[in-house]
């Protein structure tokens, strides 16, 4: 599957595999800053901003893509960040394909497996006519029943196009997502450790990524280190951008991570 990708800057590769319901442009901000040092590839995972749809998902075939990509640009090896569902494709792909990643950045997820936590959300989008309405505020009001939180609301509405039949769409596979969500809660595996640097970034306020939960990651990934990040949920790019970017940086350029 030949993903979407955008690339910033110069220097050594570096790949960022976005979340759940998000796409490279949650990214920019933080693909410009690292580009002053990188050469940043920010990617649209399958099903997810401009890349393909498919009816099926899961993180060997989002790992499968992410080789092609690299294969696709002459790249031998990069850098990879991956947050949240992209955490997992980013560690799939190291446990798959260990020589082609040099370092590896996990942010605020664990190699383990996640009960579903999105049920209001597809309770929210699914029942959508989005073709039926006229503004953005609109779909934002009725969404707001079964998504309360205005900021995730508003995520989600950045996956929202005008459709030139009238109306909107989902620029997302909304149904493709659903049918494989439960493939989306499982656990990275391999049959090898990788073996290289390892950053896990933990949102100080996030239960997604606990101190517990290093056992299990040292397993898979026995030179990864934990670091948390103050003042940050589990959008830690969004809510403490400029501590992530320094942590990223020194994580990446020092010589042992």
């Amino acid at each position: 599957m030949r993903l979407n990708f955008k690339t910033y800057g110069q220097g050594e590769p570096l790949l960022i595999l976005h979340g759940l319901f998000g796409s490279l442009d949650n990214w920019h901000s933080v693909s410009l800053k690292l580009g002053e040092r990188f050469q940043v590839l920010a990617v649209d995972q399958r099903n997810h901003g401009h890349s393909p749809h498919s009816p099926e998902m899961d993180y060997r075939l989002m790992a499968e893509d992410v080789r092609e990509l690299l294969e696709a640009r002459l790249l031998p090896w990069a850098h990879v960040l991956g947050h949240s569902m992209g955490g997992k494709t980013a560690m799939q792909f190291a446990l798959l394909y260990p020589a082609q990643v040099q370092k590896l950045v996990v942010v605020d997820i664990a190699p383990r497996v996640y009960s579903p936590r999105h049920t209001d959300v597809f309770a929210g989008l699914l029942p959508l006519n989005l073709a039926s309405f006229q503004t953005r505020s609109q779909i934002e009001n009725a969404l707001a029943p079964s998504i309360p939180d205005l900021a995730l609301r508003r995520f989600l509405l950045k996956n929202a196009e005008r459709d030139p039949g009238g109306g909107f769409r989902w620029r997302f596979g909304l149904q493709e997502i659903y049918q494989n969500y439960q493939r989306l809660g499982e656990a990275p595996a391999g049959a090898q450790p990788f073996n290289g640097p390892v950053l896990f970034i933990h949102g100080e306020g996030s239960d997604y990524l606990k101190e517990e939960d290093l056992g299990s990651i040292q397993r898979l990934f026995p030179q990864a280190r934990l670091a948390s990040l103050s003042g940050a949920g589990h959008l830690p790019h969004t809510e403490n951008p400029g501590a992530f970017v320094q942590q990223v940086k020194e994580f990446l350029l020092g010589d042992c991570g």
